[in-house]
């Protein structure tokens, strides 16, 4: 059969562990996007096995499970930080005051327009407000400038693909990782404008990416520690931890990564002050719209 760009296909060599689909082919080879991990990888066409529709209804189905999982355990966490915002604006429940919360405005910058669309759903899904932005990896330190003047956001998402290849040298190599350089002159573009790890949290990476090299150049939370891959929302995660904890407060690493579907593993960061602040009174106006 024949593959064509679009395409769902697995691969053979790696005994079809992951859903890829193709991106473009160039003499025999297949370029690759991880369906649901945020993986960039090439493949020859005779590596290729086309998935059918019963498979990849399967795979599917399996993916949205780990995804409800992962915001069931958000909305846990939610609803125990709303108890405790509650608990703190009515003095111990002694006082009837209505509050309104003004949450974190986010900037998600994607190399992969699919992973972008799937992410902003989610932040929706949430309750976040979120600018998000196409934008090929090699490109992003060249925009990075005018969106931040623009959007002026509290959290900048920088992703899209990456990969670590042993064949163009030792995991220390900055170059033997696919897009980690771009994602690191992107952070580094940004921390000249934002020094300040608390004014603008930025989580960067994708599957396999440079963790290291990505925090000291300036990234609050990054991947990918153990060069793992991690999958295409576990960013929203990270940044909802964030944008939903209250300024006054921080949030540890751990409590960040607990609600990802990669886990440690596959992402890390540094302590970071959240960034939800609460005023009062709470009102509604004439055409009865929140403040």
């Amino acid at each position: 059969m024949d593959i064509q760009n679009g395409a769902l296909v697995t691969r053979k060599s790696y005994n079809h562990d992951l859903l890829f689909r193709v991106a473009e082919i160039k003499k025999g080879v297949a370029i690759l996007h991880g369906e649901e991990l945020r993986l960039k990888a090439d493949a020859a066409l005779s590596d290729l096995t086309i998935v059918d529709q019963r498979e990849h209804k399967k795979r599917k189905a399996m993916d949205r499970e780990k995804q409800e999982s992962s915001y069931r355990l958000f909305r846990q966490d939610y609803q125990m930080m709303k108890e405790k915002r509650n608990y703190e604006a009515t003095e111990g429940y002694t006082d009837s005051a209505n509050y309104f919360q003004l949450p974190a405005k986010v900037l998600h910058i994607d190399g992969d327009p699919s992973y972008l669309r799937k992410c902003i759903q989610l932040y929706q899904r949430i309750g976040l407000q979120v600018h998000g932005v196409h934008l090929a990896e090699t490109e992003m330190s060249f925009q990075i400038k005018d969106l931040l003047e623009k959007i002026q956001p509290d959290i900048m998402v920088i992703t899209g693909h990456d990969a670590y290849s042993h064949n163009k040298g030792t995991k220390n190599d900055l170059s033997a990782y696919r897009h980690s350089k771009y994602f690191v002159e992107a952070v580094r573009e940004a921390r000249s404008i934002y020094p300040n790890l608390d004014q603008l949290v930025i989580f960067a990476g994708a599957c396999q990416s440079h963790f290291e090299s990505l925090i000291r150049a300036g990234s609050n939370f990054a991947s990918s520690p153990s060069r793992v891959n991690i999958h295409a929302l576990d960013p929203v995660y990270i940044v909802a931890k964030v944008a939903y904890t209250s300024f006054m407060e921080s949030v540890s690493v751990w409590e960040a990564l607990r609600n990802t579907l990669t886990g440690e593993k596959g992402l890390g960061g540094i302590q970071t002050r959240g960034l939800l602040r609460t005023g009062m009174p709470y009102l509604i106006n004439e055409n009865e719209n929140e403040i």
